[in-house]
């Protein structure tokens, strides 16, 4: 049976992915961006639109990191004012639970729900690190095993408010004579772990019910924790093989929890290029990589691994003789890739081998070893080898992150999404107004917490 197709976007805020220097570029922070973003995926009938969540500004060197200077603005804020400007695309965005308390994200999302008439989705995500919680009261201090078992309990607190509302109840309008329903607020008590609150949840159910669920871990514990709660999961692996592994290990992690395959979706993270030829293609997508990897930025990410100040190295010379410093990471603070390079030594015998096998320069180092751009090609190119990865089970769909912001997502939207709906894989129209009814999910209407 031929699968269906789906696309999301993600406005991907402060990164090494977009090339700020370009023209085109805009900010990231005025509201116009995000405008023009969310209007030209919904002009392509994507499923949603994601943000993802910055809770404190990235240091580098004892410095504010240059990408982060300009701000990182609330999820929420945004989502609400982006509902009232689009009428399908779904809302997505990703909300801490290490350091946030249930009933105020509960309130927060159905809220948006009600809002957005249905469209909100919430991605559900731990904190790692201490320097983030230096922030926030609670302060970063939970081991990654305790972090998911905080989520979980987060998560099904959140449920418990949400379904605390009950059916209408139909009361008689003395004046009318009519009979009107009216949705009733009832009480909830929670207490396990992590939470002891009881109370009445003020905000009515929303059109989904319950948003729908993201999660983005990649580790055992986060992979049962999707397979157990979430209705759709972030994938970093965008290959075939890779793609296939994670697909079957996902879906087949969802009947121990009393689930079926189609009640989670994958949708790995994909980058572009597009050319009028796949060679043109392909030499666009090499002064891409450039761009996005300036000698500046080489020696930053460097000192990621490094843990040393290398300011002092020229990115077109050669690797540094000395190894990284082992221990707590202090250049770099607040970067995901510091925890994800947990070997930072043998990662440097790696990079050294492969730099001195083709003599590279730190700059093409990180070029070489730097993620590079999912699809690349004309765009008849691109939607066979979407279409082709999505009918092999390497995924239901992809989450397009742009080099350009806000208008990178344009070209796609004109050139490959038509492609895609003349293949008869893709919607020409919404069917349905709520994100769960994009996606094929259940109504969570009914569900119990």
């Amino acid at each position: 049976m031929t699968k269906q197709v789906h696309l999301a976007a993600h406005f991907p805020g402060v990164n090494n992915t977009t090339v700020w220097s370009d023209p085109a570029a805009g900010s990231h922070i005025e509201f116009s961006s995000f405008e023009h973003f969310a209007r030209t995926a919904e002009r392509a009938k994507f499923d949603f639109l994601f943000l993802a969540e910055g809770l404190r500004l990235r240091e580098q060197g004892g410095q504010i990191y240059d990408l982060d200077v300009v701000g990182r603005p609330d999820t929420f804020t945004v989502l609400a004012a982006l509902s009232a400007v689009t009428t399908h695309l779904g809302l997505a965005g990703t909300i801490n639970s290490t350091f946030n308390e249930p009933y105020e994200v509960a309130r927060q999302f159905a809220s948006l729900d009600h809002l957005s008439g249905g469209r909100a989705a919430w991605n559900v995500v731990t904190s790692w690190d201490a320097f983030t919680g230096e922030n926030f009261r609670r302060g970063g201090f939970l081991a990654e095993g305790d972090r998911y078992r905080r989520a979980e309990q987060f998560l099904h607190t959140a449920w418990k408010l949400f379904d605390s509302w009950r059916g209408d109840e139909i009361l008689a309008d003395k004046e009318s004579g009519r009979f009107l329903a009216q949705p009733r607020p009832g009480a909830f008590t929670h207490r396990d772990d992590h939470f002891d609150i009881a109370g009445q949840f003020n905000v009515p159910r929303g059109p989904q019910g319950r948003p729908v669920i993201f999660q983005a871990g990649d580790s055992n514990e986060g992979r049962d924790f999707a397979a157990a709660t979430a209705d759709a999961i972030f994938s970093r692996h965008g290959t075939l093989e890779a793609g296939q592994e994670f697909y079957a290990d996902i879906k087949g992690r969802l009947a121990r929890f009393g689930r079926t395959r189609d009640s989670l979706k994958v949708f790995p993270a994909a980058t572009f290029v597009l050319g009028d030829t796949d060679a043109d293609a392909r030499e666009q997508a090499a002064i891409v990589r450039r761009q996005q990897v300036s000698g500046q930025t080489a020696i930053k990410l460097l000192e990621q691994v490094w843990n040393r100040d290398l300011s002092a190295h020229d990115p077109d010379g050669p690797l540094p003789e000395e190894d990284p410093l082992p221990g707590e990471h202090t250049v770099a603070r607040g970067r995901a890739s510091v925890r994800m390079n947990k070997d930072p030594l043998a990662v440097a015998r790696k990079w050294r081998e492969l730099a001195a096998e083709k003599n590279l320069s730190i700059r093409e180092l990180m070029i070489e070893v730097g993620a590079r751009q999912t699809f690349v090609g004309a765009p008849s190119t691109v939607a066979e080898q979407i279409n082709d990865l999505v009918q092999r089970d390497a995924s239901d769909g992809f989450i397009l992150v742009p080099h350009i912001t806000p208008g990178g997502l344009d070209v796609f939207a004109d050139k490959v999404v038509p492609l895609l709906q003349e293949r008869g894989v893709y919607r020409t129209e919404y069917d349905g107004t709520t994100l769960r009814e994009h996606l094929g999910l259940p109504d969570a209407s009914g569900n119990a917490a």
